[in-house]
């Protein structure tokens, strides 16, 4: 992934294309130009300079981990034994092997890490709690909470 230290400057046709990408990936750059108001070539190379720029990422699909038999997503917080550069980077580079990890974050504040995971139950949970998260290189302490519901779930960055 690539950084961005500032904010790109991004104009109202900028705007209405990431808007509309943001919520139809497949859209093909002809409807996009009809829906933005420009021509298929100047839309194409919008779209490119805003991947070229960092702010497109990636294009995915949205897959229902439920559908998979993984609808139950835990957050887990983990506290290493030591916060040293080393230390941080072994933690990272294992926790990047284990599948169930969806979204992993470096934290200021009580944990050092926060994890989602997503597992079939509470008995995949305690599979993956004792054979992968309290082996990863460094853990100290997990603690974890399970979601009852999903309230919101976006995936659109808003537009400003």
């Amino acid at each position: 992934m690539r950084w961005i230290m500032r904010p790109i400057d991004l104009d109202a046709i900028d705007r209405k294309i990431l808007i509309k990408v943001q919520a139809d990936g497949r859209i093909s750059v002809a409807d996009l130009a009809d829906h933005v108001g420009l021509s298929p070539s100047a839309c194409h190379r919008r779209l490119k300079r805003l991947e070229d720029e960092g702010v497109i990422e990636g294009y995915v699909a949205l897959v229902s981990p439920a559908a998979l038999g993984r609808g139950t997503s835990v957050f887990v917080q983990i506290t290493l034994d030591r916060q040293q550069d080393q230390d941080l980077r072994a933690f990272e580079a294992k926790v990047m092997e284990c599948p169930e990890v969806m979204e992993c974050y470096l934290m200021a504040g009580d944990a050092d890490f926060m994890l989602r995971v997503v597992v079939a139950d509470g008995s995949d949970y305690e599979r993956l709690h004792t054979q992968t998260l309290t082996r990863l290189p460094g853990v100290a302490r997990v603690r974890s909470s399970f979601t009852l519901r999903t309230v919101a779930k976006r995936t659109s960055v808003p537009m400003r």
